[in-house]
């Protein structure tokens, strides 16, 4: 017969070792408490994060319901929840670990305080004692003494770290590191909540301030832009439970200004950050990943594609602790797969159709010339683009010829029958426009002096050069921006 005992854990150790559940950094710690105060029904947070001589201090702030002493007590429970209970539809939270591992991620002590229907209550866990899970509980005339002004003020809760061991890498983040980590903290929280912060889907809308900043929500998929391509949303089920997907297409690098594209980008830009938005109740769990569906490429930067799931599939997809990872469902893998071969196909014209044409025109001086003689057609570098004719016209004897052999050997070499190929088994996937905005402004940079001097040093007749001349005339929002940052108007 089997007999049973006790056997707990031992306070310290698992309270040390929940530091490390998940993968938290700064911006996803806080994301975390966000997620509390969402569900306490805030419509205002305040996220203060300061350094004062190497030992930060965090607070977040919020206007919620607030909790009773009971709840209080609870919430600071760890695994005050079981993830396989059926929760409320506007839930944000999971295994009841949240706030705890969250906090102990990046501090060694942590604070709530509360005021719920004029009463106040707080509590702390220190991990510098912590012996036989003993947490500290805090009167009304403590935590009044503890609390933000706003708290007296009006029902909600405040949450302190310090002891931010973690967030200040043991006193080795300096003043300029710290400000990098709360700027990274503030754009990725701002994407994070965007559908909050924009008051979305029947949201009620957020306001977020960050050290006296407030948020502006970052859509990543540009939606009210005119040439972002919005496709319809797709109805499916798992499990008998509903979820939707949404794909976009974002516009042409060319059609977008500095600030749209820096935002799309992010800090890891385009390439990174194309794939999967996954959002759990409207909250933005992870994004920038394929799925292993496919590889992440340069024609596919374009495509992005929206996954709004409810609460009740979070067991089925995998939420992580920390809910900034999940996995694909096995069931999903062929429907997904098929969605997004689709739009690959669809991104890679956006690139095609930004290629250069050779067309007989006045007014656009071509890269590239045809020759049609006897029924035979010869392609050739046009020797009156300004850029090639400043290298054939060059004072150096030398270099002028140098460079008339080299644009012959190009024309010479012309792959004309692979291309040929390509075009007839795969149309779509042919694309020779420079695919990376900065790789388009690199060249345009290395080409000013060489056209300037062609424009008589005039930065009138350069922007007439630029204008009619390829590649530069197919992006004109690009040059126009970097000529007015350089302080030569158009």
């Amino acid at each position: 017969m089997v007999s049973f005992i006790k056997n707990p854990p031992e306070a310290t150790a698992l309270m040390t070792s929940a530091r490390s559940f998940g993968n938290y950094d700064l911006p996803s710690a806080l994301a975390d408490l966000l997620d509390n105060s969402i569900k306490a029904k805030a419509r205002n947070i305040e996220v203060l994060c300061i350094r004062e001589d190497g030992d930060p201090i965090v607070r977040i702030l919020d206007d919620g319901l607030g909790m009773s002493i009971q709840e209080l007590h609870k919430a600071m429970r760890p695994a005050s929840s079981n993830p396989d209970e059926e929760r409320a539809a506007d839930d944000l939270g999971r295994f009841g670990w949240g706030m705890k591992t969250a906090s102990f991620s990046q501090c060694r002590k942590l604070t709530v305080l509360s005021r719920h229907r004029d009463k106040y209550c707080g509590a702390s866990w220190d991990h510098d004692d912590l012996d036989d899970f003993r947490m500290g509980v805090l009167d009304e005339a403590e935590t009044k003494q503890l609390a933000n002004q706003k708290l007296l003020e009006n029902d909600g809760t405040e949450v302190i770290w310090t002891k931010c061991d973690r967030l200040s890498e043991f006193g080795k983040v300096q003043s300029r590191e710290f400000n990098e980590l709360v700027a990274h903290a503030k754009s990725e929280l701002a994407l994070t909540f965007h559908r909050y912060l924009a008051g979305e889907h029947g949201l009620q809308k957020l306001v977020i301030k960050f050290n006296g900043d407030i948020l502006q929500p970052v859509d990543p998929f540009l939606r009210d832009h005119p040439a972002t391509q919005s496709k319809p949303v797709e109805h499916l089920e798992l499990e008998g439970k509903p979820f939707t997907v949404q794909a976009f297409i974002l516009p042409h690098y060319s059609k977008l200004s500095t600030t749209e594209h820096q935002r799309l980008g992010g800090e890891e830009g385009l390439v990174r950050s194309q794939g999967f938005y996954v959002y759990r109740q409207h909250r933005l769990i992870m994004h920038g990943t394929w799925f292993r569906l496919v590889k992440h490429g340069e024609l596919s930067q374009l495509v992005r594609i929206a996954v709004n799931i409810p609460n009740s599939l979070d067991a089925i997809w995998k939420i992580t602790v920390d809910k900034s990872e999940a996995q694909l469902p096995s069931g999903l893998r062929a429907r997904l797969r098929n969605i997004v071969k689709g739009l690959k196909i669809q991104s890679g014209r956006v690139f095609q159709s930004r290629g250069g044409r050779i067309k007989p025109t006045g007014s656009k001086t071509p890269v590239w010339s045809k020759y049609v003689r006897n029924g035979a057609v010869r392609y050739y570098l046009n020797p009156e683009h300004p850029l090639f004719l400043a290298m054939l016209e060059h004072e150096d004897e030398d270099v002028a010829r140098s460079f008339g052999v080299i644009i012959s050997i190009i024309e010479d070499c012309f792959p004309s029958v692979s291309i040929g190929e390509d075009f007839v088994s795969r149309p779509e996937m042919v694309n020779q426009s420079a695919l990376d905005r900065e790789a388009f402004v690199d060249r345009l940079d290395a080409a000013i002096p060489s056209l300037l001097i062609s424009a008589e040093g005039s930065f009138e007749k350069l922007w007439g050069v630029l204008q009619t001349s390829e590649p530069w005339s197919e992006h004109k929002v690009i040059v126009e921006e970097y000529l007015r940052e350089r302080g030569w108007c158009v």
